[in-house]
C-alpha cells in the first residue's frame, strides 16, 4: 500500500476544514466551491495528534496534550471552543490530561466533536487493528471529551478513516457492528435509508444533524462521504449542509481523501492550502511507520 491514502486523509481533513470555515455557523444551504485561505482549530489539532503517535509510535497521553497546549498558546486564532482552552490552562497549571478535566466544565463530561475533528491520525496509525484503534480513540478523547458520546464519536470517525483505507465496501454495516453505543447505532440505520431514498438536504439535516454533538456531526459526515461520487462532490455537499460546517467538512475530508488518496482531490484545491507541505508529510511518516506493518 503506497502513501496516497495516508497523505490524502490528512490534506483531505484540511481542506474540508478550509472550506467549511467560510461557512461555520451559518443558515440556509448553499455551496461553497473553493477552500479558504486558512484553516482552523480542527486541523491545527489533527496536526498535534499526528505529531504525537508519530514521535511516540504510539499514544501517549501527557505528550499529546503537551502538544495540544503548545499550539493553543502559539495560534490562540484558530477557532477553539470555549471548553478547550480551560482545559488546557488545568493541563498547564499540573493537573493530569487523565483526569477527564471537561467534567469539571460539563456536567458527565463533552460530548462535542472536538476528539472526532482531530482523529483521524488515529484512522491511520491503527488502520488494521480495530481494537486498538479504538483504545487510542476514547484515550485520546478524553484529554477533552470525557462524556461516552463524545468518545464513540471520536471511535466511529477513526474507524470510518480505517475502512476508506481499505477500501471497505460495506461502510454502514461495518460501522454498525462497530460501535457500542445505540444512538450511533441508529444514526447508522437512518444514513443507510437516506441512501437508499437520495432525500434531499433538509431532510438529511434532520434526521442526521449539523451541530456540534458528536452524534449530530460524525454520522452526517459519514453520510456526505457515502453519498459523493468524488471528493469534492462529498466536500461540496458536506459544507451546503450549513452548521457547524468546518468540523463536518474535516471529518468528510479526511475520510474521503483516505478513500480516493491525494491525487483524488482537487489540484486547485491542495494548491493554496495553508502549511500543505507539512500535513503531507506528517501523512508520509505515518505510512512509513505503519503502512506495512499489518
Amino acid at each position: 500500500m503506497g502513501p496516497s491514502k495516508f497523505i490524502g486523509s490528512l490534506i483531505g481533513l484540511a481542506i474540508g476544514d478550509s472550506l467549511g470555515a467560510q461557512r461555520e455557523g451559518t443558515y440556509g444551504f448553499r455551496e461553497v466551491t473553493e477552500p479558504g485561505p486558512v484553516y482552523t482549530d480542527d486541523t491545527a489539532m489533527m496536526i498535534a495528534v499526528a505529531e504525537s503517535l508519530i514521535e511516540c509510535n504510539g499514544f501517549d497521553g501527557a505528550h499529546m496534550a503537551g502538544l495540544f497546549v503548545k499550539y493553543f498558546e502559539r495560534e490562540p486564532w484558530r477557532g477553539y471552543g470555549a471548553g478547550p482552552p480551560r482545559i488546557f490552562k488545568m493541563i498547564k497549571s499540573g493537573r493530569r490530561w487523565d483526569e477527564n478535566l471537561d467534567r469539571e466544565l460539563y456536567d458527565g463530561g463533552s460530548f462535542g466533536n472536538g476528539a472526532a475533528m482531530r482523529v483521524a491520525p488515529v484512522g491511520l496509525f491503527y488502520y488494521n487493528d480495530p481494537e486498538k484503534l479504538r483504545e487510542v480513540s476514547c484515550q485520546s478523547s478524553r484529554i477533552t471529551h470525557s462524556h461516552l458520546l463524545g468518545m464513540e464519536g471520536a471511535a466511529l470517525q477513526a474507524y470510518a478513516v480505517s475502512l476508506a483505507i481499505r477500501e471497505e465496501q460495506n461502510f454502514p454495516d461495518r460501522l454498525k457492528e462497530f460501535t457500542r453505543v445505540d444512538v450511533y447505532r441508529k444514526k447508522m440505520d437512518v444514513l443507510e435509508e437516506l441512501l437508499d431514498k437520495k432525500e434531499d438536504r433538509e431532510v438529511v439535516v434532520r434526521e442526521l444533524g449539523n451541530g456540534i454533538e458528536a452524534f449530530n456531526s460524525v454520522p452526517t459526515a459519514i453520510f456526505c462521504f457515502l453519498a459523493g461520487s468524488s471528493f469534492k462532490e462529498a466536500l461540496i455537499y458536506a459544507v451546503s449542509l450549513g452548521g457547524d460546517t468546518d468540523t463536518i467538512g474535516a471529518m468528510t475530508g479526511a475520510i474521503a481523501g483516505a478513500w480516493w488518496g491525494v491525487d483524488g482531490i482537487p489540484p486547485e484545491w491542495k494548491e493554496n492550502l495553508e502549511n500543505r507541505d507539512y500535513i503531507e508529510g506528517l501523512g508520509m511518516r505515518i505510512w512509513k511507520t505503519v503502512g506495512n506493518k499489518y
